[in-house]
């Protein structure tokens, strides 16, 4: 592993004689995959390098855009946006922040190694106009162009040059770089160490050109996949946040006089996909087609499916059974949309027999262990719903870590997976994981070979519709479509209780990324 600058620890050491310790440590299941802010659109992944990275905006804890490196912005025309840049704002390692610095990340994060080129959707260019001014020229309006950029981070033009990282990190290759060990940012956390699946470490930024509204001077991030494990540390005393918060264990820790429970909804849906466009599923038992290709045999395994069972067994209650593939909260979203598929044996045996399957058939299935709340016990628990039907899936358990690559490369055919809307609107999903892929941002994380002319269609429309009226009803049809096609198999949207020592103060945050900017421990 390459080492972070030295300076780090004299530097905070320094931060300390001047201001009183307080240091955070958080657990939650999952590590990053990378700290290079561009290779990975993976949430854990972007809550933890937005620490030390910044965008032009940035989220308020109520998911407002608010100024972040740029202190202004002005519609010059519908096409063409002036940012004026924050003045003064170091990065980590000292360089000064400007335009050459913006050009240089919009350039990285639209190379196609990147997965975070949906969040530049519509940019046709980024000019320079002075040292501390760009445009955005874009292809046509784009109503949701100030959310997108809260996740476009800025990164050092003569760090990148000099370790020779101007390219993002391709995780589907394992590929390492010193900018997917190492970071540069601007923001209010600078990173120490990350010593992979054990602890990320970072201290407060003293530069930072903020002021901040937290006390944490210290964050040490601890990825612990064992549910029993997190709460056991969380009750000894050494963790102080719990976000993966077991849903059976939430009624003992709120009788624990030494903690205090916030919960929320996530605006995160969990769903089961299917490989839709290969000619021949890889170890089925279905030879010469593919058994997803038919919208039946799909509609037979969501009538398979209890929503509510789950929700009673497993989730404990911390669950929404889900019908659209986003959550309350997303511009959208409608209650009476998202209404979930009740289960019907009887039905999804006929509906299999209609396609071909009277006996069901055999499929390989592969799904995360620690990433969603109970992800493998909901599996399980699907395995055996679907047996009811004959459709025998064999199920096959991992790391994200590991997931996360196979199903970059397309070697995925059925599982589980989850999607939060990072910009609070059905364009980001419709558009990533829905739309064909292509070689641009459309369906960039479309990994189930999905195609659907009447999606794209939509998509195309609603991303530059400034009508407001015409723009949600593109979005909620292209919803209504993706869910009659059954183009997913929609579970449940996540609740999330944390969990926290009584002195840890911090908002809750339906997008699952605590602002610890915002913490305070007293």
């Amino acid at each position: 592993m390459q080492k972070i600058s030295r300076l780090v620890p004299l530097l905070f050491a320094l931060f300390l004689n001047t201001v009183t310790a307080n240091p955070l440590r958080w657990a939650a299941q999952n590590d990053v995959l990378s700290l290079d802010p561009h290779a990975a659109n993976h949430g854990t992944t972007t809550t933890l390098t937005g620490y030390a990275y910044e965008g032009l905006v940035r989220y308020t804890e109520k998911f407002e855009v608010e100024p972040a490196l740029a202190t202004k912005w002005t519609a010059l025309s519908p096409t063409q946006i002036r940012f004026e840049l924050r003045r003064g704002v170091k990065f980590h390692e000292g360089q000064t922040f400007s335009a050459d610095d913006v050009i240089q990340s919009f350039a990285r994060i639209r190379h196609p190694a990147s997965k975070m080129t949906v969040f530049v959707t519509g940019i046709k260019e980024v000019r320079k106009v002075d040292d501390y001014t760009v445009d955005l020229l874009l292809d046509s309006p784009q109503p949701v162009l100030l959310r997108n950029l809260t996740f476009v981070r800025m990164l050092s033009k003569d760090w990148l040059v000099k370790n020779k990282c101007e390219k993002p990190q391709e995780l589907k290759d394992k590929e390492e770089t010193y900018c997917s060990r190492n970071a540069n940012g601007t923001g209010r956390f600078r990173l120490v160490s990350w010593q992979p699946d054990q602890k990320l470490q970072f201290v407060a930024n003293p530069a930072w050109w903020d002021q901040p509204r937290g006390n944490v001077t210290e964050l040490t991030y601890l990825p612990i996949k064992q549910d029993a494990t997190r709460v056991a540390a969380l009750l000894s005393g050494d963790i102080d946040l719990l976000t993966d918060l077991p849903p059976q264990d939430v009624a003992k820790l709120k009788a624990d006089p030494r903690l205090k429970i916030i919960e929320g909804p996530e605006n995160r849906t969990i769903f089961f996909f299917m490989d839709l466009g290969s000619d021949e599923i890889r170890d089925s038992s279905v030879k010469g087609r593919n058994p997803f290709k038919d919208k039946r045999v799909r509609q037979a395994l969501s009538l398979a499916l209890d929503r509510e069972a789950i929700k009673r067994s497993l989730m404990r209650g911390y669950s929404i059974p889900a019908g659209l593939m986003v959550a309350p909260g997303t511009a959208g979203w409608t209650a009476e949309l998202d209404t979930p598929t009740k289960p019907d044996v009887a039905r999804a045996k006929a509906l299999l027999a209609e396609a071909g399957y009277p006996d069901g058939f055999d499929v390989p299935m592969r799904c995360p262990n620690d990433r969603y709340v109970n992800d493998e016990e909901i599996c399980q628990a699907a395995v055996a719903m679907w047996a009811r039907i004959g459709v025998r899936a064999k199920l096959t358990t991992q790391p994200m870590a590991q997931f996360t690559p196979a199903l970059q490369a397309f070697d995925l055919s059925f599982g589980m997976y989850g999607w939060g809307v990072n910009t609070f609107d059905a364009q980001y999903t419709l558009q990533d994981i829905v739309h064909t892929r292509t070689s641009g941002p459309d369906g960039k994380g479309n990994y189930f070979r999905i195609s659907d002319a009447g999606v794209d269609a939509l998509v195309q429309q609603m991303r530059s519709e400034t009508d407001p009226a015409k723009r949600l009803a593109q979005m909620q049809d292209a919803l209504k479509r993706t869910r009659d096609e059954v183009l997913f198999i929609p579970i449940h949207h996540q609740v999330r209780p944390w969990a926290m020592k009584a002195n840890v103060s911090i908002p809750h945050a339906a997008n699952d990324a605590p602002l610890i900017r915002l913490a305070t421990v007293k």
